[in-house]
C-alpha cells in the first residue's frame, strides 16, 4: 500500500487547520516538520501546534524533528498525540537511546537520513526502526528539486530491508511531484511525503487525487 503523507511546511502558516480541512479526506497522514533554527536554518512547528491540530483531526500525525538533541523533546511531542517521531541520525550521538525512548512512549520510531548520509550507519539499529525517512532534498526548505541520486539510495535501502526480512517502511521526503512520484514509488518508498506540489496548486485536494492516480496507473 502506498501512503500519501502531506507536509505542512508549504501550507498557509496562518491557516493550518483550514489547509488540512481542504485535503483531510484525500490524504493518508500529516507530516509535520519541526525545526529549531540550528540543525536547519529555519524555525517551525512546536508541540503546541501539533496538539492544537490533533484535537481536530484523526489522521496519523508524523513529527519530523529537524532539531539538535532531539532526546530533549520526545516527551512533549509524544504527549501532543503524534503517531510517529522521526529523528535525524546526524542530530545526536545517542541514537539507540532516543529510539528506545520513542518506543517507550508507544510511538513509532523513525530515523531520517540526509541525502549524503550513508545507509551503512544503520547496521546496528535496523531492528529498532519502524520507518526509515530518506531525505530526497537537503532538509529545512520547501520547494526544492528532488536529488536524483537519492533514488538509488531508496533502492538500496529497500534491498537491505528485504534481505534482512524486516518490516521497516521507507518514506521519501522532498521535491516529490507529478513528474517523479512514480519513480520514487518504484524505487521502494511506500510513504511519499509531498508538500509544495499540493499547497501551491489551485485545488490541493485535486492535486492529491492526481498524484494518487499517477501512482496507481
Amino acid at each position: 500500500m502506498t501512503e500519501l503523507s502531506v507536509s505542512l511546511l508549504s501550507a498557509d502558516q496562518g491557516n493550518l487547520r483550514g489547509e488540512v480541512e481542504r485535503i483531510k479526506d484525500t490524504i493518508d497522514s500529516l507530516h509535520i516538520d519541526v525545526m529549531d533554527g540550528h540543525f536547519v536554518p529555519e524555525i517551525g512547528f512546536g508541540a503546541s501546534v501539533i496538539e492544537s491540530l490533533r484535537s481536530h483531526f484523526s489522521l496519523p500525525f508524523y513529527a519530523h524533528l529537524m532539531v539538535e538533541k532531539p532526546e530533549r523533546h520526545i516527551r512533549s511531542f509524544a504527549s501532543a498525540g503524534v503517531d510517529a517521531i522521526f529523528i535525524h541520525y546526524e542530530s545526536t550521538p545517542h541514537i539507540f537511546r532516543v529510539l528506545e525512548k520513542i518506543r517507550d512512549k508507544g510511538v513509532k520510531a523513525g530515523i531520517a537520513l540526509n541525502p549524503a548520509t550513508p545507509l551503512c550507519l544503520l547496521e546496528e539499529i535496523w531492528d529498532f526502526i519502524d520507518i526509515l525517512l530518506i531525505m530526497t532534498v537537503n532538509p529545512g526548505y520547501g520547494g526544492q528539486e528532488l536529488l536524483p541520486f537519492t533514488l538509488k539510495k531508496i533502492e538500496k535501502a529497500s534491498k537491505i530491508i528485504s534481505e534482512k526480512g524486516l518490516s521497516v517502511k521507507i518514506s521519501a521526503d522532498g521535491g516529490i511531484n507529478i513528474n517523479n512520484i512514480k519513480k520514487v514509488r518504484k524505487a521502494g518508498a511506500s510513504i511519499l511525503v509531498v508538500g509544495s506540489y499540493i499547497f501551491e496548486s489551485d485545488d490541493p485536494a485535486r492535486a492529491v487525487k492526481t498524484l494518487r492516480k499517477e501512482i496507481e496507473e
